[in-house]
């Protein structure tokens, strides 16, 4: 809970994304923050009644700011999961240059944490960041190693916790969830169909994954908790938190979504380096210079990495078999698909 005298007043940005929906659904349920809603589409709210009486709604695009320059400035805390990619100037007005614009309708002296979400992408192994985001990122990677530069650099700096979600779960594949099924969980059923084939290959490959819940509740726990600011050593103002269960290996993946969908496991063929990029100039796979980063880079993996088990909670997916259990995808059988 809050230690103000009086409720926090939380804007959540994004919120009617999956991670938004899952952390609005959180402070509902252990706060008694008045949550600013800030959303597109107010019909793609499923988690929540629209109508709760400590929420208001903010419908509106992110980059009319000024819309709502009232309501920021009564803010206490702001939770920013609010992005943009795939078109380059939307991406940039978005990602950057809205970002900034929020942050100047703040009250410097009423505010007392934003929570800015980034991507894990853009950062090393030792959680700094990477010049190649820069260099080589999409749209999405470039806005995002752009603005964590100049939020570094900004005077609300020290009040700014930057989470840099791994790749995230949540929601489910059969559309049952009050939740929006995230990207990564509705990829599951497609990437079910190709186990015939990824069952015969084996990759010197690494990566971190969270569930959105797990996600909402750091979200949740820094929200409702005195603000702490940055003491890593080597690091800016800004505090940085990865979020991330431990690393898997992609051949533990796949062997345990073989063994969740029933398929059998063959022994494997490495696919070396140069065998990927033989199969890049065969196929017709279109490649760009992150994507060959990625591909040279192998494993992402981050030290250290956060749960809730770091702030007394327990996680909800701790690792891939209850995510599986969590997703909605059939241990056997014919896969039915109905996203929200």
């Amino acid at each position: 809970m809050s230690q103000a005298s009086t409720p926090a007043r939380i804007l959540i940005t994004g919120a009617s994304g999956c991670v938004g929906q899952y952390t609005t659904a959180w402070l509902l349920e252990h706060s008694d923050a008045e949550l600013l809603l800030w959303l597109r589409d107010s019909e793609k709210l499923t988690a929540i009644p629209a109508d709760h009486p400590r929420v208001t709604l903010l419908v509106g695009d992110l980059r009319d700011t000024a819309r709502f320059a009232a309501e920021l400035a009564t803010v206490t805390r702001v939770i920013h999961t609010a992005t943009a990619w795939g078109d380059p100037e939307r991406a940039q007005q978005v990602n950057v240059v809205a970002v900034k614009q929020m942050l100047s309708l703040l009250d410097p002296d009423r505010i007392e944490q934003i929570t800015y979400f980034s991507t894990a992408s853009i950062l090393d192994r030792h959680l700094q960041p990477l010049q190649e985001a820069l260099a080589y990122g999409t749209e999405y990677i470039q806005t995002k190693a752009q603005c964590l530069k100049d939020l570094e650099e900004h005077p609300l700096a020290e009040k700014i916790v930057a989470v840099f979600p791994t790749l995230v779960f949540g929601g489910r594949v059969d559309g049952t969830s009050r939740f929006p099924t995230s990207y990564l969980t509705e990829g599951l059923a497609e990437a079910s169909k190709w186990l015939w084939l990824a069952r015969f290959l084996r990759a010197d490959a690494s990566f971190h994954f969270i569930h959105a819940a797990d996600i909402a509740a750091i979200c949740g726990h820094l929200a409702t908790t005195p603000h702490q600011r940055n003491s890593e050593p080597g690091q800016g103002a800004v505090r940085r938190i990865v979020m991330g269960q431990r690393a898997i290996g992609v051949n533990d993946a796949v062997a345990t979504l073989c063994r969740w969908r029933g398929v059998r496991l063959t022994p494997g063929i490495p696919l070396w380096p140069w065998l990927i990029e033989t199969l890049i100039r065969v196929l017709p796979i279109e490649v760009n210079a992150w994507d060959r980063f990625s591909i040279r880079q192998r494993h992402f993996i981050h030290d250290p990495v956060t749960q809730p088990e770091q702030f007394g909670g327990s996680s909800h997916a701790s690792d891939l078999e209850a995510v599986l259990q969590d997703s909605g995808l059939p241990p056997r059988g014919p896969i039915s698909m109905r996203f929200n």
